[in-house]
């Protein structure tokens, strides 16, 4: 399902100029460890999903999983740097044709989003092929979103254009997670830690949902007022939440998996 760049398209750039090595490498790092994880959940599909996040320090660059690598089989060293045009700057291989014009576009319209995860994960998909609101606040962990998605009704095929990513760009708003209907989930951040955060706890609330609408009895839906207040309380603690769950997960990954790093 995968769809690769054009053979006459965009040609590699010279350098990355003056960008922080470290930081890009540890950026690097930040991103393969969550696309490993991402993996050992089940959140994968296939070699087509993606992971992004701009370059530490720029605003014209971004990593990206390349075009043919399986989540579980990234490394730090196989992430790309490319352009907003799709060219490669640093890295070997091509980026999905679908994430370049999905992320470079999103990157480009939405500078807050350093971060963009894209994923069909099984549970928040089963509820974007399902008529009515995604995401229904009956369960403490869903109320991590409320006041933060934005539904994306009309279903266009695949992303093989520009105008196609700023469609869906221009979907999502201000939103930080989008459900595309037909298609999957965009979670977006400003930060690699709060992306994957965010990617973990939306398939649980997915899941849990689905699970609950399985028993045929009515959920029990929180109040707006409560869903607000609870909301609010967990997002002040969001950053730091996020960091240390995806320092557990490099921890973890470092004792089981240590090659993700290199």
């Amino acid at each position: 399902m995968g769809h690769e760049l054009s053979k006459d398209g965009p040609a590699r750039s010279p350098s990355l100029g003056n960008v922080d090595r470290e930081a890009l490498r540890q950026a690097r790092i930040d991103l393969a460890a969550s696309l490993r994880m991402a993996a050992r959940l089940g959140l994968e599909e296939g070699i087509c999903n993606h992971f992004s996040a701009m370059v530490p320090g720029r605003d014209d660059l971004f990593l990206v999983n390349p075009y043919g690598l399986m989540f579980r089989e990234i490394t730090a060293s196989s992430i790309l740097v490319c352009d907003f045009d799709g060219n490669v700057v640093d890295g070997e291989g091509q980026p999905e044709a679908t994430a370049l014009f999905i992320h470079a576009r999103l990157h480009r319209q939405r500078p807050s989003a350093r971060a963009a995860f894209h994923t069909h994960m099984p549970y928040a998909t089963a509820l974007c092929m399902t008529e009515g609101e995604p995401l229904l606040w009956a369960g403490q962990t869903a109320l991590k979103f409320y006041g933060r998605l934005a539904v994306d009704d009309h279903y266009n095929g695949l992303a093989l254009d520009n105008a196609e990513g700023d469609r869906i760009a221009g979907a999502m708003g201000n939103a930080d997670v989008v459900f595309l209907r037909n298609h999957g989930v965009m979670v977006t951040a400003p930060s690699i830690a709060m992306a994957w955060d965010d990617l973990y706890y939306l398939e649980r609330a997915a899941e849990a949902q689905v699970k609950a609408m399985s028993t045929g009895r009515p959920l029990r839906v929180i109040s707006a007022e409560l869903a607000r207040r609870t909301q609010a309380q967990m997002r002040t603690a969001d950053a730091e939440s996020g960091r240390l769950h995806l320092e557990a997960v490099k921890r973890l990954l470092m004792r089981e998996c240590p090659d993700f790093a290199g």
